[in-house]
C-alpha cells in the first residue's frame, strides 16, 4: 500500500455513506465521483476558482450554520455532509425557479430536448419548468447571429460558463466571454477575425455547442 497515498485520503460521511477522498478535492466534485448526484450547472471539473453563480449545489454541512455550496467547498479534513434536507431542497427549488424565471420553456423545439440539464433537475427536484410567483423576464433578441457560424439564444442561456471554458481550453485562447451586467448578461463572441479564420475553425470545433447544457448555442445551417 502507497503510504503517501493513505496519508492524503480523507473519510467524508455524505448522507450517512462514508467515502474516502483525496485532500483538496472539491466537495461536489467528490460527490459527483462517487455517484452521489446533486443538482448543478456551473461546476466545470479541474477549475481552481469556481462561479458559484448557479446557486443549485448547496449542501448542509455539520458544524456550519447554513447551507453551502459544494462546489466551493474544499475538503480538508473529514466532514459530515447532507445533500437531502428540506432546507437544502427550498434552496434548490428557488434557485432553480429564477432560473426558469428568464428561461424560454420551448422544449419540443429546443436541441437539447431529452438531454436538457433544466429538465433533469427539474425532475429530480420534482418541480415543473414554469417559474412560479415570478414574472417571466425574456430578452429582446431570442436569437443572436453575430458569429459567422454559430446562432446564440440568450432566452435558453443558463450562463454557466461552460461554452467559455471549453473554448478557452480548446483553442488556448478565448473566442468567447460574458458581456453586460445582471439582466443584460450575455454569452458574446469576440470581434476578432480569428474567429473565421483557417487555424481556428469554430464550424469544425463546436466544443462550446457540445458542452452546452441547454441548447443555448447551435451551428448554422449555411
Amino acid at each position: 500500500m502507497n503510504t503517501e497515498t493513505t496519508v492524503n485520503m480523507i473519510p467524508l460521511v455524505v448522507d450517512d455513506r462514508t467515502i474516502e477522498v483525496q485532500t483538496g478535492t472539491i466537495l461536489l466534485q467528490a460527490c459527483l465521483d462517487n455517484d452521489i448526484y446533486i443538482p448543478h450547472l456551473c461546476h466545470l471539473e479541474g477549475v481552481d476558482r469556481p462561479a458559484a453563480s448557479c446557486r443549485l449545489c448547496f449542501v448542509e454541512i455539520e458544524g456550519q450554520s447554513q447551507p453551502v455550496t459544494a462546489c466551493t467547498v474544499r475538503i480538508e479534513a473529514p466532514m459530515t455532509v447532507k445533500t437531502d434536507t428540506e432546507t437544502v431542497r427550498q434552496l434548490q427549488r428557488s434557485a432553480l425557479n429564477l432560473l426558469l424565471s428568464v428561461h424560454k420553456v420551448a422544449c419540443k423545439t429546443c436541441p437539447a430536448n431529452r438531454k436538457c440539464a433544466l429538465q433533469n433537475i427539474a425532475r429530480f427536484l420534482k418541480v415543473g419548468l414554469k417559474a412560479k410567483g415570478l414574472p417571466l423576464q425574456l430578452k429582446p433578441q431570442d436569437c443572436v447571429d453575430t458569429h459567422p457560424v454559430i446562432d446564440y439564444w440568450p432566452n435558453r442561456c443558463v450562463l454557466c460558463g461552460q461554452c467559455i471554458h471549453a473554448c478557452r481550453t480548446v483553442n488556448d485562447r478565448p473566442l468567447m466571454t460574458f458581456a453586460g451586467r445582471g439582466f443584460d448578461t450575455m454569452v458574446s463572441f469576440y470581434a476578432s477575425p480569428d474567429i473565421s479564420s483557417t487555424d481556428i475553425s469554430c464550424n469544425d470545433c463546436a466544443a462550446c455547442i457540445e458542452v452546452c447544457p441547454v441548447g443555448a448555442l447551435t451551428l448554422r445551417d449555411l
